[in-house]
């Protein structure tokens, strides 16, 4: 399997900066790998290392990692606090193969014959985009990550396997594929991402903003599928940002080994 990073730029298809750009998308528990339609992952939280920092203030296509630090203005047009939100369920579902299918083969057309499911999940929470994710792979080591709404599939990359050796953390332990903050109606959003992990990754997390807490990615085939619901703990304007999501990864051992808070990639300065 490739793990060299072949590309730098993100798709211009992508929704957020990297990895709550599109990028991506979990607690101190074993995780296990999961079958090939996608398995459940618990939330529970773990305290991991210090606060955050850097979170991405852009909800528009950008070309590169990148972040910057949380803040509001003052005045009546100020926006809720990216760091004022609560994470009110992180437990995916399985999809059903039969459904997987369908939904690969209206992503993928012709070539969804060559792929098959590593992870098929459904989300906490439905927006008007998607409400479940699939991630396949090829013969090649070639992934794609499908969005599902229902039975259908979409790919906001073109081509759908541009998702491959473009972002790799430090260390390449871990490439981010895509990941998106969407609205889900009622005051929450859907935190959606995905990526890949080298074979030294026994556990993948995912922690919000500058909250400590981590949740449980799923995993399988060599890909990490994460969604949480979040809700503002303020009422949010027309553009909120949100928290980023950042990924750790842990060794057989229980050894931290990439931590993408200190991943330079994502935090140096301009």
């Amino acid at each position: 399997m490739k793990i060299g990073p072949e590309h730098k730029a993100a798709s211009p298809l992508r929704r957020w900066a990297v990895p709550l750009s599109v990028a991506a998308g979990v607690a101190a528990v074993s995780v296990a790998a999961v079958s090939a339609f996608g398995a459940t992952g618990q939330p529970k939280p773990r305290v991991a290392d210090p606060a955050r920092s850097g979170e991405s203030r852009t909800s528009a296509p950008s070309p590169t990692p990148s972040t910057s630090r949380g803040s509001t203005s003052g005045g009546a047009n100020s926006e809720a606090s990216p760091d004022a939100f609560t994470i009110t369920n992180a437990t995916t579902t399985p999809i059903a193969p039969g459904t997987v299918s369908k939904i690969l083969s209206s992503c993928l057309g012709p070539d969804a014959s060559k792929y098959h499911a590593v992870i098929a999940v459904r989300t906490p929470v439905v927006s008007d985009n998607s409400d479940g994710v699939v991630v396949a792979v090829d013969s090649a080591d070639q992934y794609v990550q499908c969005a599902s709404k229902g039975d259908k599939g979409s790919s906001q990359d073109s081509p759908p396997t541009f998702i491959n050796n473009r972002l790799w953390g430090t260390g390449r332990s871990i490439e981010y594929f895509d990941s998106t903050r969407e609205p889900a109606g009622k005051g929450q959003y859907l935190m959606l991402g995905a990526g890949h992990y080298t074979t030294d990754v026994a556990k993948v997390t995912v922690s919000y903003g500058n909250k400590p807490k981590e949740y449980p990615a799923v995993m399988a085939g060599g890909a990490f599928v994460y969604a949480a619901t979040l809700r503002p703990d303020t009422p949010p304007g027309p553009h909120y940002a949100g928290p980023s999501p950042y990924i750790h990864a842990y060794d057989a051992s229980g050894k931290e080994i990439y931590d993408q808070t200190k991943d330079p990639q994502f935090t140096s300065e301009p």
